[in-house]
């Protein structure tokens, strides 16, 4: 698909977890049509980051890194505190049997990231290139 600008994306959850899961179906949702979509796969990844926002640059790059090994997408994911990071598990399906509905992300951009708590629970914005 041709594009003119890479992607911002903004999410918002009463909770950091929910938050990252908003982020990460927004972009997936940004360049599938995940309706008809189902889990086939439970994929279990542990990640380090030393910040919050470190963290949501992580899972997204898992999202992106799927994609590109497996050719797989989320079409949901779970977000577990454990000793020395986090577990994300991801349930996803073939990207190859949904529908394309726009660019792929191709890496996160750290310009302009944005990820914080406020008064009414948590916010990020993210650019990815597409």
């Amino acid at each position: 698909m041709p594009h003119t600008a890479d992607l911002r994306i903004e999410a918002w959850a009463p909770t950091r977890d929910g938050c990252i899961r908003q982020a990460v179906l927004g972009t997936v949702e940004s360049f599938l049509d995940l309706e008809s979509a189902h889990a086939v796969h439970t994929r279990l990844r542990r990640l380090t980051a030393d910040r919050d926002d470190d963290l949501l640059v992580a899972v997204l790059e898992e999202v992106i890194y799927l994609l590109d090994t497996v050719g797989e997408t989320p079409v949901d994911l779970r977000l577990r505190d454990v000793d020395g990071g986090v577990d994300v598990t991801f349930a996803t399906t073939d990207a190859s049997t949904l529908v394309q509905v726009g660019a792929v992300p191709k890496a996160v951009s750290l310009n302009e990231l944005r990820f914080s708590q406020g008064r009414h629970g948590w916010r990020c914005a993210v650019t990815l290139d597409v």
